[in-house]
């Protein structure tokens, strides 16, 4: 049983909250926390924060959908845990869905954002892709840009894929996939503005791979065999939401349904091997 959606409310208003200003433009402020227990780091995030509003997005419940999407498609990816709680911001207490997860790093790596490591060592001349071909993670990049398009991800910036060094054993390898907040109906927040809301126009998205158009950077990937070897049914509707009715609207699972399927036939009939 998926026991990732902690509903009951957790006292977390020992937490400390740093602001994280959106990389991509949107209004409003991210605020992230960490703590450690036992040797064991714990990464916190919340959903867009308004100082007269409070929590008014619903990023981290993005997270938790993609996470099970990606589980579904065999695909390696950073793991949340959805936790309501009680946290403190500023003296004022929030009641509140956020992210929990822990380090992906394992014992001697360092990290670096992908956009800092090609700066150091691409080719002169060389496209961001090129440069994840000539590394050997072109694999990885053909999923990413695959996954960007069916959750519509607007902000795959070059700090929102990491680079993870071993200098003891000499490794080099790109982190599980990971934020995926800004994605689906982030920019919904009221159901008259999801029922709106056309889920597969081809919104301006930031891509460190490719461009503004995340139908258009599927056309980077030259092996046009499916990188992606799982399947999404009908019947994973269910696993995708567990847990999650009343957290969003129904009108917004349905849509976010809509959006998810429908754009994933799209990519199965343009990969279709």
């Amino acid at each position: 049983m998926d026991n990732k959606v902690i509903r009951e409310k957790q006292d977390l208003t020992y937490l400390k909250w740093s602001h994280i200003r959106s990389s991509s433009g949107t209004a409003g402020t991210f605020l992230k926390s960490q703590s450690s227990v036992n040797g064991i780091k714990r990464y916190y995030k919340l959903s867009n924060f308004d100082p007269l509003r409070g929590i008014v997005g619903h990023e981290c419940v993005n997270e938790i959908i993609v996470d099970r999407l990606l589980s579904i498609l065999g695909i390696e990816h950073l793991n949340y845990e959805l936790i309501y709680a009680d946290i403190e911001i500023e003296g004022n207490i929030y009641s509140t869905y956020l992210c929990a997860s822990e380090d992906f790093k394992q014992r001697g790596e360092s990290k670096t954002a992908l956009d800092n490591y090609y700066r150091v060592s691409a080719l002169r001349g060389e496209s961001h892709y090129d440069f994840c071909m000539r590394q050997g993670w072109g694999s990885y990049a053909d999923i990413m840009l695959a996954i960007d398009y069916i959750i519509m991800n607007r902000d795959r910036h070059g700090a929102n894929i990491e680079v993870l060094r071993n200098a003891r054993v000499h490794t080099v390898r790109l982190a599980p996939l990971f934020d995926h907040g800004l994605s689906l109906l982030y920019s919904c927040s009221t159901n008259e503005e999801v029922r709106d809301f056309d889920v597969m126009k081809d919104l301006p998205c930031q891509s460190f791979l490719g461009g503004n158009s995340c139908y258009d950077n599927l056309k980077l990937i030259r092996d046009k065999r499916n990188p992606i070897s799982g399947k999404l049914n009908l019947a994973d509707r269910e696993k995708i939401f567990y847990r999650l009715e009343g957290v969003l609207s129904d009108v917004f699972l349905d849509k976010i349904w809509d959006m998810i399927y429908n754009r994933y036939m799209i990519y199965e009939k343009l990969f279709d091997n």
